[in-house]
């Protein structure tokens, strides 16, 4: 039994090459997985499940095919498609996760996991921002609004957070020690995994009860630098992969 686990591709229409990348994933690296779980901004941005274009519906086929072969598919929300709804999951077969979310490794150990921006609690304008846009009556006001008015809308949004990120500290855009600690305590696990900083690593750790821990950040997916990201699940044995995404059809 083979999981994957993958976040923060970032697709959209004006960067094809990194769309046709995700769909050879799918077709040949996924394929061979029986569960696949997107941990957040799988799209760079997502205005409303009544705003599929041709982009989205190629991206949506691919998942369908997936899961129509017996594949599990489970997204997550990140902090650019918040808005993925029901009809997303229905039209790909996908179930979609709470964040956080527990599931088992087999054997009875628990993972955690999380699309990873709550954890940026020092991120203070941020962690201001999720709280809005996560919030139902935000969302229903916005998904009101008209499709242009929403693509406007998303425009402004990307623009702002390019601004604002870019003068901020990398401490401040990583997670927070002592909120990766408060909620592997209070879920009871030892294992976390996350996207959404874009630093791939594995890190091992103490929490504050003295028990070992670790903590799986995939990374995210640059067309530029040719390189994705996904951690593989054998078993109980986790592996953080980095892989070409211009050379997955050989």
């Amino acid at each position: 039994m083979t999981t994957l686990f993958i976040a923060d591709l970032h697709l959209q229409a004006d960067a094809p090459e990194l769309t046709q990348a995700f769909l050879d994933y799918m077709t040949w690296r996924a394929s061979g997985a029986d569960t696949l779980y997107i941990l957040g901004d799988l799209f760079e941005s997502w205005i409303g499940d009544d705003a599929i274009g041709e982009f989205e519906q190629q991206v949506i086929d691919a998942l369908r095919a997936y899961t129509r072969a017996g594949g599990h598919l489970y997204v997550m929300h990140g902090n650019r498609d918040f808005l993925l709804g029901g009809r997303f999951a229905e039209l790909t077969g996908a179930v979609l996760l709470d964040d956080p979310a527990l599931i088992s490794l087999g054997d009875d150990a628990p993972l955690l996991l999380m699309h990873g921006d709550s954890l940026c609690t020092q991120d203070e304008e941020y962690m201001a921002f999720r709280a809005m846009t996560r919030d139902p009556q935000w969302q229903q006001q916005t998904l009101a609004l008209p499709l242009e008015q929403r693509r406007q809308l998303a425009d402004r949004m990307r623009e702002g957070s390019g601004t604002a990120n870019s003068s901020k500290s990398d401490d401040i855009m990583d997670v927070t020690p002592e909120a990766v600690d408060d909620i592997m305590l209070k879920c009871h696990v030892r294992t976390l995994l996350h996207g959404h900083t874009h630093r791939p690593d594995v890190h091992d750790f103490r929490l504050h009860d003295d028990e070992v821990a670790k903590r799986f950040v995939v990374g995210d997916w640059r067309w530029n630098e040719d390189i994705g990201w996904e951690v593989r699940q054998e078993g109980i044995t986790l592996t953080l992969e980095s892989f070409s995404l211009r050379e997955l059809p050989y």
